[in-house]
């Protein structure tokens, strides 16, 4: 079984309790900040190294660093090969900055994309942007809808209701 499988057995299991869940997202989630804390005072710096060097670097275990991977991959400049990833593989965090903030909002990570290192990477005005951005981009907009007496979108002069709508 890949890592990552592992991870997502661990994270998803239905055999745990809920408080045994609770307190595995809550630990998850408490290294995940902690790791987005580091990565964001030099923004531009990519970090590399094997998946068990990074997790030694972060202070983590090695599947805690997996669930991390797995959740920036979407964000990266250059993805990861997170689905055979073992502790040997040699992996990067090089993260497109926007891209990173958007995917924070999708998730509702407030407690990621509220971190005061995004203040040194983005003004106020583009961070509100950003999170405008992200919101409208799952919102679905219905086209205005042609009524019965309305004139034919097709051009023809006719009521729709004569022309298009039979």
């Amino acid at each position: 079984m890949s890592l990552l499988q592992e991870w997502r057995d661990t994270a998803y299991s239905q055999n745990k309790s809920k408080a045994e869940l609770e307190k595995f997202w809550k630990d998850y989630f408490a290294a995940e900040k902690s790791i987005y804390e580091q990565i964001l005072l030099n923004p531009d710096t990519v970090v590399r190294g094997t998946v068990k060097n990074l997790a030694e670097r972060y202070h983590i275990d090695v599947m805690t660093m997996i669930g991390f991977l797995d959740g920036i991959n979407d964000s990266l400049k250059v993805k990861n090969p997170i689905e055979e990833m073992d502790e040997s593989t040699f992996v990067n965090l090089g993260f497109d900055k926007e891209l990173l903030y958007k995917n924070m909002v999708d998730a509702k990570a407030e407690w990621l994309y509220n971190l005061p290192m995004w203040d040194k990477i983005f003004t106020e005005e583009k961070k509100k942007a950003l999170y405008l951005e992200q919101k409208k981009s799952g919102t679905i907009v219905k086209g205005h809808k042609v009524g019965r007496n309305d004139p034919c979108p097709c051009g023809s002069g006719k009521k729709y209701k004569y022309c298009c709508g039979r």
